[in-house]
């Protein structure tokens, strides 16, 4: 199971989301219907297929308003994107209904009936909204979360949340990731359950807890804690707190049969 590159592709994505980065003073602005500057509000609306680019990077929406900071005229305060949503970068799309981005809040909001983040190797789809908070590096979702592989493995969990940090060169990359409420992993050959975990990106670890069931072959394995090595692909079923470990396993017929 490609668990490792389905978290930290889907959740690596944020740095498509830098929605300050797009609205800088050489962004360029175009719409079907028109493209307009109202002095007295201090804004900039663009309406009708109106998509703003800078470099790689793009929204796009039905209609586009960016707020300019009180005496300034090339510092954009917010952000709304109203109506067919997409953002993209060299590789990775979002989409949703209404993106709202509010610089004193340092907050993005991209919302929708369904949110829908998709790269080449993996794809996330949300409930609701996903949220962006650019200087604390960390975004979530909490109405229910999915994240797809290219092989069709699968997490799942009520919540998620997703922690950046910066590297020696100062690069963003993604720190670990909190998963809770039914979390679900499904692979081809597996179904773990927990009610919570946790990815350690660095380490390539996910750390599982609670009411951990591993189902693999017709053989199941219950424990209070569980850890996978995804580097390895060794997972261990642990106990704790005074519970004990304990499975159920299916004889291997064909082996039988042979004897």
């Amino acid at each position: 199971m490609k668990l490792r590159t389905t978290i930290g592709l889907i959740w690596g994505t944020i740095a498509l989301l830098s929605i300050g980065a797009v609205w800088a003073d050489d962004v360029k602005l175009t719409a079907d219907e028109r493209v307009e500057y109202y002095q007295k509000e201090q804004k900039l609306v663009a309406v009708g297929n109106a998509k703003a680019v800078r470099g790689n990077m793009s929204i796009s929406a039905r209609r586009l308003v960016g707020y300019y900071a009180p005496k300034t005229k090339n510092k954009i305060a917010r952000v709304e994107a109203e109506g067919n949503v997409v953002m993209t970068s060299a590789q990775t799309k979002a989409k949703g209904e209404s993106l709202v981005y509010d610089a004193n809040e340092d907050k993005a909001i991209l919302k929708g009936k369904t949110v829908h983040i998709k790269s080449p190797d993996a794809e996330i789809i949300a409930q609701n909204e996903i949220v962006f908070y650019q200087a604390a590096m960390r975004a979530e979702s909490n109405d229910g979360v999915e994240a797809i592989d290219a092989k069709g493995s699968r997490v799942r969990a009520d919540k998620m949340t997703a922690y950046f940090a910066k590297d020696d060169e100062g690069k963003t990359i993604l720190d670990k990731v909190d998963i809770a409420g039914n979390v679900r992993i499904n692979s081809q050959d597996a179904v773990i359950t927990a009610l919570r975990g946790t990815y350690f990106a660095a380490l390539g670890i996910i750390k599982l807890y609670d009411d951990v069931v591993i189902e693999q072959n017709g053989n199941v394995l219950k424990g209070s804690a569980a850890e996978a090595d995804l580097n390895s692909g060794v997972s261990r079923i642990l106990s704790g707190g005074g519970s004990r470990v304990s499975g159920v396993f299916k004889e291997n017929k064909n082996k039988q049969n042979k004897e």
